[in-house]
């Protein structure tokens, strides 16, 4: 007589019918489409940090630093791209004295504390006259390393008689923000 297999031999032997595994597939398709957009966003808005915030922080300190100047001396002399270069593909720490010109000591800024990497390069300009002074503030990186550099920049005036003083400007100028 033949001898029928253990039910543990047949739930061995058992495949996948293509339903089951069309299910499956559709499963994780669904959350792959949730979760790489997700992933994607959250990358993307990392990168953002560093020169959204230290932009705001440089127009809050350059408004500061006029509230007690006149129009003609509102805003510290320009300063040249610090770190010299824009970093391609990567982030470095700055070397002891890099930020030590002194309009970052005037506007107290350094984009990350001492000993941590960071990726952008600042640099901050001023025109100033009797009637009207402005600045701009630049930050500048090439986080994926092909040579087109991201750009990133607030504005900000001060006039002769408003009332409102120094401000920064509504708005930030973005070009390329994820190169």
């Amino acid at each position: 007589m033949a001898r029928l297999p253990s039910r543990s031999s047949r739930a061995r032997d058992r495949r996948l019918s293509p339903l089951e595994l069309a299910i499956g597939f559709a499963l994780v398709g669904s959350l792959l489409a949730v979760v790489v957009p997700t992933f994607a966003r959250e990358l993307h808005s990392s990168r953002m940090v560093e020169p959204v915030g230290g932009l705001k922080r440089l127009g809050a300190a350059a408004v500061e630093y006029a509230r007690s100047r006149p129009v003609t001396e509102a805003f510290p002399p320009a300063a040249p791209l610090t770190p010299g270069v824009v970093l391609r593909g990567r982030c470095d720490v700055d070397p002891p004295a890099a930020w030590s010109h002194p309009t970052w000591l005037a506007l107290d800024f350094t984009p990350a504390p001492d000993g941590v990497a960071h990726c952008f390069a600042f640099s901050f300009d001023s025109s100033l006259s009797p009637a009207r002074s402005t600045f701009r503030a630049q930050a500048h990186a090439d986080l994926d390393g092909d040579g087109i550099p991201s750009t990133f920049e607030v504005t900000g005036h001060v006039v002769e008689g408003d009332a409102q003083g120094a401000v920064v400007d509504p708005g930030m100028f973005i070009d390329s923000e994820v190169e």
